[in-house]
């Protein structure tokens, strides 16, 4: 599912926005810089804080953000090869969500200053990565209440999120030529009952810088 997760990351959201000149995040392992751009934003990349208190998780967004602040565009580079070690156990993994979500949540407040010199896509993209989840935090809270407070069964929310993760999925399966991202839509499952309480922690716990993790 990791791995699934990571080519929708990089083959769909990033070759999407590179379509206009500004990946929003260039992933760490995988990332390349013009060496004087970084030069000239270098003293701001070492001294990155949040509330007034040093942050050293997620540079990689924290660049890019500065680098398209500066006025440079990011590319995405569908044939760049990679290694990178992946969580191969669920506490890793959620310490890593959680650094991740702390990171988006910080960022997406520099991005938001650059999205009127942006195209309108990118826009609507970075708003949807943000609303999405609040969306189907509250849908899925509503169904519980539903089922708790009248016996009955929420199946019109059930069956809408069953046809999104669907419609993904499909798509998914359909660019890459493989079978198994239809099996993605077990991440929908985990997406609900653990990434969106670690990402609700998460906006909690903007002020924690540790990385949570030797």
């Amino acid at each position: 599912l990791i791995d699934m997760e990571y080519w929708l990351a990089c083959n769909e959201e990033r070759a999407a926005q590179a379509r206009f000149g500004a990946v929003m995040c260039c992933c760490g392992p995988c990332a390349m810089y013009r060496r004087s751009a970084l030069l000239l934003l270098l003293d701001q990349y070492e001294t990155q804080t949040f509330r007034g208190k040093p942050s050293d998780f997620g540079e990689d967004r924290h660049l890019t953000i500065l680098m398209l602040k500066a006025g440079f565009q990011t590319e995405y580079v569908p044939d760049a090869i990679a290694a990178t070690v992946v969580p191969d156990r669920l506490g890793p993994y959620l310490r890593q969500q959680l650094r991740w979500a702390r990171s988006t949540f910080r960022d997406t407040w520099l991005g938001l200053r650059l999205l009127p010199g942006l195209d309108r896509y990118l826009t609507l993209d970075v708003i949807g990565q943000n609303l999405g989840p609040l969306l189907l935090a509250l849908s899925s809270i509503t169904a519980l209440a539903q089922l708790a407070f009248t016996a009955t069964v929420p199946w019109w929310t059930g069956v809408m999120i069953a046809l999104m993760t669907i419609v993904r999925c499909s798509v998914a399966a359909f660019r890459a030529r493989q079978l198994r991202f239809l099996g993605f839509s077990l991440h929908t499952l985990i997406n609900i009952f653990l990434l969106l309480p670690v990402k609700a922690y998460a906006l909690c716990t903007l002020s924690n810088s540790d990385w949570l993790s030797r």
